[in-house]
């Protein structure tokens, strides 16, 4: 398969990565991107242009997801299917039982382990999540007390106040909606998400885990349950659950936006930014 970037490049994604991000026998280059990292708030098409541009330049995904490191978590926190972690290799995703203790400083060791191994394989590390502790503590660096570290809630306040520098030449990517889009796409999101295969997923995880571990408030699986016990009706577990990611959606805007390093575009203009940007720091 050959790549074009649209503006003089051809070649194969193992060529293009090799050329642009170091390691195999081609990782001489003029500039080594630590890694390409896609960010935005939930539903806003992260997943789906990371494995775009992963596909056309030889890339593997690491989530910056925190609820997608749950095993048996999938249709609620919409990870990749199947069939497009076939397509691209995904990390971050399935690392532990929900309920079991995963601090940021453990994603952070993996994200760098991956990161290492990706590009020692000359391949191209493509970062993709809208958990901004998970990021901030890669990009800045973020050194832990302690072998495990802390949850995300235990260093928000800290992280706000330390970023200064980022460690490294990340491409840092955000995804930008109009406020009204954003609120559509994450209502028809939740109107495909509500299906059978929610439901059974919803019973099995409060059949095997129960409510008390906070891995299983996600709020989709509230308001399914809810739904399936007759609490809620239909369109109110749908309305319910879309506010919850409308807060969350706004919060993590919220979070984003005090990094000055990060490139917003809209969704279709990052496809055809990555692979001319990239081309171009080639070049020069």
């Amino acid at each position: 398969m050959t790549t074009s970037t649209g503006d003089g490049w051809r070649g194969t994604p193992k060529m293009f990565a090799e050329q642009n991000f170091g390691g195999g026998k081609a990782g001489r280059t003029r500039r080594d991107v630590s890694a390409i990292i896609i960010l935005g708030p939930t539903g806003s098409g992260k997943t789906g242009v990371s494995i775009e541009i992963a596909k056309s330049i030889g890339g593997e995904i690491i989530s910056a997801d925190s609820r997608a490191i749950y095993k048996g978590m999938d249709i609620g926190t919409a990870k990749p299917t199947i069939e497009e972690m076939d397509e691209v290799p995904h990390y971050g995703i399935d690392l532990v039982e929900p309920g079991e203790r995963f601090t940021v400083a453990d994603w952070k060791q993996h994200a760098e382990a991956k990161i290492a191994d990706i590009k020692a394989r000359g391949k191209v590390p493509i970062i993709a999540g809208g958990t901004g502790l998970y990021i901030d503590a890669l990009i800045y660096d973020y050194h832990f007390k302690g072998p495990t570290g802390a949850k995300i809630g235990d260093f928000e306040q800290k992280s706000c106040s330390d970023r200064t520098e980022v460690k490294g030449d990340f491409l840092i990517i955000g995804i930008k909606w109009p406020t009204e889009v954003l609120r559509e796409r994450l209502k028809k999101r939740i109107d495909i998400m509500f299906s059978p295969e929610l439901y059974a997923e919803t019973e099995k995880l409060v059949q095997t885990y129960g409510w008390g571990s906070q891995a299983m408030k996600s709020d989709i699986y509230e308001y399914a349950y809810k739904y399936l016990e007759g609490e809620l009706t239909l369109d109110e577990a749908k309305e319910q659950c879309f506010y919850e990611d409308w807060h969350l959606a706004k919060r993590q805007m919220t979070w984003f936006k005090r990094n000055k390093q990060i490139i917003w575009l809209n969704l279709e203009e990052i496809y055809p930014f990555v692979l001319k940007y990239i081309h171009n720091e080639q070049r020069n």
